[in-house]
C-alpha cells in the first residue's frame, strides 16, 4: 500500500468508528463489527491501529486538534474576555452537536470498560479547556479592568461544567436534546454575572 493510501485508510476507519458510535448508541463497538463497516478484515484494521484503544485515541486526537486550533483563532480574533469565553463554549457545544459519535467519546460513556488511559485523555481535554477559560478570566483584569464575580478558578469550573453537562444530556437523550438548545439565553445569564468592573484604588 502506498504511503498516501495509509492515512486515507486510517481516516476511513476513524470515520466509520465515529459513525458507529452515533448509530449504535449504547452498544459496545467490536473490532469485527467495525471491520464489516469499513469493508476490510480485522487483520487489516490492526495493520493501521494495533488495538481498539488506539482507534479511540485517534478520535480523541482529532477532537483536541479540531477544538484547540479553533480556540487559537478565537484568541486572536476576539479581544473581549466575556465574548472569548462565550465563543469557546459555543464552539465546544456546536462541535459536539455536529459530531454525535464524538460527543459520546467526550461524554466518556463509550469508554467504560476501555483502558483507563483513554478516560484520562478525555479528562485532560476538559482540564485543558478549563485552564484556558481560567486564563482568559484572569487576564480580564489586566486587559479590561474587570474581575470575576467569584474566583477565576471557580468561574472557569462553572463554565466548563455547564458545557460538560449539556454534552452529557445530549448523549443520554440519544442525541435528541441538542447541547445548543436554550444555550443563548443561558449564556446571557452567565455572561451578565461573570465579570464586573474592578474597584479603582482610592
Amino acid at each position: 500500500m502506498s504511503d498516501d493510501r495509509k492515512p486515507r485508510r486510517r481516516e476511513q476507519i476513524l470515520q466509520a468508528l465515529a459513525l458507529m458510535l452515533e448509530e449504535d448508541s449504547g452498544k459496545r463497538i467490536t473490532t469485527a463489527a467495525l471491520a464489516r463497516q469499513v469493508g476490510v478484515s480485522e487483520a487489516a484494521l490492526y495493520r493501521h491501529f494495533p488495538s481498539k484503544a488506539r482507534m479511540f485515541e485517534g478520535l480523541i486526537d482529532f477532537i483536541e486538534e479540531s477544538l484547540f486550533a479553533r480556540i487559537t483563532r478565537i484568541l486572536e480574533d476576539v479581544p473581549d474576555a466575556t465574548a472569548r469565553c462565550g465563543t469557546i463554549l459555543a464552539l465546544l457545544l456546536g462541535f459536539a452537536e455536529k459530531n454525535p459519535g464524538l460527543a459520546r467519546v467526550m461524554g466518556g460513556d463509550v469508554l467504560t470498560g476501555e483502558t483507563a488511559r483513554l478516560r484520562q485523555r478525555v479528562h485532560q481535554l476538559f482540564e485543558r479547556m478549563e485552564m484556558q477559560l481560567k486564563q482568559i478570566i484572569r487576564e480580564a483584569e489586566l486587559r479590561e479592568g474587570r474581575r470575576p464575580s467569584i474566583p477565576a478558578s471557580a468561574a472557569a469550573n462553572l463554565l466548563i461544567a455547564q458545557a460538560e453537562g449539556r454534552i452529557s444530556q445530549y448523549v443520554r437523550s440519544d442525541f435528541k436534546r441538542a447541547p445548543t438548545e436554550h444555550w443563548e439565553a443561558q449564556w446571557a445569564l452567565l455572561a451578565g454575572q461573570l465579570l464586573r468592573e474592578a474597584p479603582q484604588p482610592a
